[in-house]
């Protein structure tokens, strides 16, 4: 019986919090913003608040895949904001729509569609329909910012409750990109075409794939009526997101770029020619966890196969370490070591690394491969194989405690917070 009331309780609280959510959002005057698509929507939603602020206050959240989370920010989040921009992800088939139809955004922004979770969506038909519910959910007269270069994602702007604008390589895109150019440690620049001229843009990302999210992020904010000189200056003090393409430099120490939060197979190549383009002299490569792709024992040796060509040495770390099917020639020359930790990877390489190589750390966050490179700067204990969580170490915030004192650290925490609260309170 308390079992039941319980979950009567908890179905009542969501209608509660989903009508809130929705009162919130019917009384605000904020300009909503919903970014999706398979690759690069945190890094827009992130750079594109980050523009917005030069011009009115501005929410933003990232890596919403649930109603509740969502109902949360609505009700609790958008007093006295201009902007609201949310990163929309989704979890599974219908899962977008839901969360659209309760943001009901005035801006819709897709950055690509590609074949990801494949176990749920099977198909890339099935990927295009999930991201275009958030398009569909416009509010009228709503503006769709689409990429011109990708078919899957040009096809939603066939709606007619909004207007659209395109961005891309393509002749045809409203905001069209050229000369992009990326030589790491020389970061990321290109020009910006559009009906206003052309903007040189400077950014600080490491690799030339990261023009899409910018040429997005850009483009929304130039529709928008940002000022163009703003959208520049605003680009070039960006701070990358953690663990996404972010380049460390220890002193003294090897360059590391972190691309460890996810790892889908059509990432890999992206990832790769950031490398091959660098004018450091020594690379290495660390390859943890792929993820979204079938056929997992064919794609390990196909990727090593592509690594190798560019790198110095690669290193395959966890569970599919030995899928690399590489030469006992390359293992005795030392082109390839197949290791089981993220442990194990950064022992090797604090007594390997050479001042100025360039290290890139790729996997899925399941591994947490930016502890390798936390470890030059931190007294990292945590090394737990895999820890479960989904955020990086950097947002946990615990890798300086070993993992099986996480719990009673966190409770100590509490309790001192509360501790000085109450002192703040009722003094001592």
């Amino acid at each position: 019986m308390n079992a039941k009331l319980r979950k009567i309780g908890k179905s009542l609280g969501r209608h509660l919090r989903a009508y809130r959510a929705r009162r919130a959002r019917s009384k605000s005057d904020a300009t909503f913003i919903g970014i999706t698509g398979s690759s690069g929507k945190s890094t827009v939603t992130a750079l594109l608040g980050h523009i917005l602020a030069s011009h009115g206050p501005v929410h933003v959240e990232l890596l919403f895949h649930s109603l509740e989370m969502l109902a949360r920010m609505l009700s609790r989040r958008i007093d006295g904001v201009n902007y609201v921009v949310v990163e929309v992800s989704a979890s599974g088939i219908n899962s977008i729509k839901p969360l659209a139809e309760m943001l009901r955004p005035h801006v819709a922004v897709v950055t690509m569609v590609r074949l990801e979770h494949v176990s749920s969506f099977r198909t890339l038909e099935n990927v295009a329909r999930e991201k275009r519910a958030l398009v569909d959910m416009l509010e009228p007269g709503g503006l769709a910012v689409l990429n011109a270069d990708d078919p899957n994602v040009l096809a939603m702007a066939s709606g007619q409750a909004q207007r659209f604008v395109t961005f891309g390589e393509s002749d045809a895109a409203d905001y069209r990109v050229a000369e992009i150019s990326a030589a790491y440690p020389r970061m990321l620049g290109f020009k910006l075409h559009w009906r206003g001229g052309v903007l040189d843009l400077e950014t600080p990302f490491p690799g030339e794939h990261f023009w899409l999210p910018t040429a997005a992020a850009a483009a929304t904010a130039l529709e928008l009526g940002v000022p163009a000189q703003a959208v520049k200056d605003r680009i070039a003090t960006f701070q990358p997101r953690e663990n996404r393409c972010q380049a460390i430099v220890p002193e003294g120490g090897p360059h590391f770029i972190l691309d460890s939060v996810k790892a889908p197979w059509h990432s890999l190549p992206l990832a790769l020619d950031m490398v091959a383009k660098s004018t450091l002299g020594k690379k290495r490569i660390v390859l943890g966890q792929l993820s979204d792709f079938t056929d997992s024992n064919a794609k390990y040796a196909r990727a090593y196969k592509s690594t190798r060509e560019i790198a110095n040495q690669v290193i395959y770390v966890g569970e599919h370490a030995h899928r690399s099917k590489a030469s006992q020639a390359d293992r005795d020359a030392g082109r390839f070591v197949e290791l089981r930790t993220p442990k194990e990877v950064s022992d090797y390489i604090r007594q390997t690394a050479e001042p100025g190589e360039l290290i890139l750390l790729k996997s899925s966050s399941n591994l947490h491969l930016e502890r390798i490179a936390l470890a030059w700067t931190h007294d990292v204990k945590c090394w737990v194989a895999e820890c479960g969580k989904t955020d990086g170490c950097q947002q946990c915030g615990l890798y300086e405690v070993p993992f099986e004192q996480h719990r009673a650290f966190v409770r100590q925490r509490k309790l001192q917070r509360r501790r000085r609260r109450f002192l703040r309170l009722f003094g001592r």
